[in-house]
C-alpha cells in the first residue's frame, strides 16, 4: 500500500479524505503538523484509524517535512492541508530536500462527464498561467505519460484556442500548430495532437464535421490542452460547477505526485485526487 505524507494535516476535510483513502485501501498516510490539533479533529471526527503524527506547528515547516519524507522514499505521495500552495511548492522545488527533477512541474484534471463516452483529462488549470511552446510541451508530455499509465494507449490531444485556425494575432493558435507538426515529425511521441481546435471540435464530431475538420483528434479527445491558467481554470470549473462532473486532480513532473486540493474541493473530488496520485506513484 502507497503512503501520502500530508503537510500541515490539522485540516479537517483532508483528514475526511486521507481516512476515506486509507478505509478503501487507497493508501496510508503520515500527518505532518500541529499534532494536538491533528488527534483532536481525529477525535471529533470519529477517525479511528492509526496513523503517524509528525508534531510540527509551522505549515511552511511542516511542507518541507512531508516533502523530505517523499524525497527520502518513507511516502510515496506529497498532499497539501491546512498550507498554503506557494510554501508547499517552495518545499517541492527545495533541491536539498524537496522533490524537483528538473522537468516541468503541471497539473492534470480528471473528469468523468455524463454523455461523455470516456475520461476527460484538462491541464494545466492550476499551476502554468501563461505557457510558451516549451512550456507546453512539457504539460503535453507530462500528461500524455499520466493518461498512457491509465491504460489509453495513444492519447488525442486537443490544443485547445479560440478558434480552428492559424491566425498570427493569436499567438496560441500558432503554438498549436507547432505542436502539431511536432507531433507529426515524431519530437513528442506516444500520442495523437491536433491544433488548433476550438472546443466544440475538440469534443463534438458533429461540430467538427459541419466546420469541415477531418482529424483522428477531433471529437474523440482524451486530453485538452488549453492555452493558459485562465481558460483551464474556467473550464474546470465549469465542468465541476454547471455539468457537475466527478473530478480530481493531481501535480506531475515532480519525483513523486504532489495533491494539491482547494478548499473548495468536494470531498469527493479530494478522494478521486488521492487516487490518481496513487494510480501515478504506482507506475513510478
Amino acid at each position: 500500500m502507497r503512503t501520502i505524507a500530508v503537510a500541515a494535516a490539522e485540516d479537517e476535510p483532508v483528514l475526511q479524505a486521507v481516512a476515506k483513502a486509507k478505509e478503501m485501501g487507497l493508501c496510508n498516510a503520515v500527518l505532518v503538523g500541529e499534532k494536538v490539533k491533528i488527534e483532536s479533529l481525529l477525535k471529533e471526527l470519529h477517525i479511528d484509524d492509526e496513523f503517524r503524527i509528525i508534531d510540527e506547528k509551522s505549515p511552511a515547516q511542516a511542507a518541507k517535512i512531508a516533502a523530505n519524507l517523499v524525497r527520502e522514499g518513507e511516502c510515496d505521495i506529497l498532499m497539501k492541508g491546512l498550507v498554503d500552495t506557494k510554501s508547499l511548492l517552495r518545499a517541492v522545488l527545495d533541491k536539498e530536500k524537496g522533490l524537483a527533477t528538473g522537468n516541468l512541474i503541471s497539473h492534470v484534471a480528471a473528469f468523468e462527464v455524463e454523455g461523455y463516452d470516456r475520461m476527460l483529462f484538462v491541464t494545466d488549470a492550476a499551476m502554468n498561467t501563461y505557457p510558451g511552446l516549451k512550456e507546453k510541451v512539457g504539460i503535453l508530455n507530462n500528461a500524455v505519460n499520466f493518461v498512457t499509465s491509465l491504460g489509453v494507449e495513444k492519447p488525442k490531444v486537443a490544443v485547445v484556442c479560440a478558434v480552428e485556425v492559424v491566425n498570427e494575432a493569436m499567438q496560441a493558435t500558432i503554438d498549436a500548430a507547432m505542436l502539431s507538426k511536432m507531433n507529426d515529425r515524431g519530437q513528442i511521441r506516444g500520442c495523437l495532437v491536433d491544433g488548433p481546435l476550438a472546443l466544440d471540435n475538440a469534443l463534438s464530431v458533429e461540430a467538427a464535421e459541419h466546420k469541415g475538420i477531418k482529424s483522428p483528434v477531433a471529437g474523440h479527445a482524451d486530453i485538452l490542452l488549453m492555452p493558459n491558467i485562465e481558460s483551464g481554470n474556467v473550464l474546470y470549473k465549469s465542468l465541476t460547477y454547471a455539468a457537475y462532473a466527478k473530478t480530481g486532480g493531481v501535480l506531475l513532473g515532480a519525483k513523486a505526485p504532489v495533491v494539491v486540493t482547494s478548499r473548495a474541493d468536494s470531498f469527493e473530488s479530494k478522494v478521486n485526487s488521492i487516487a490518481m496520485a496513487v494510480l501515478n506513484a504506482s507506475v513510478k
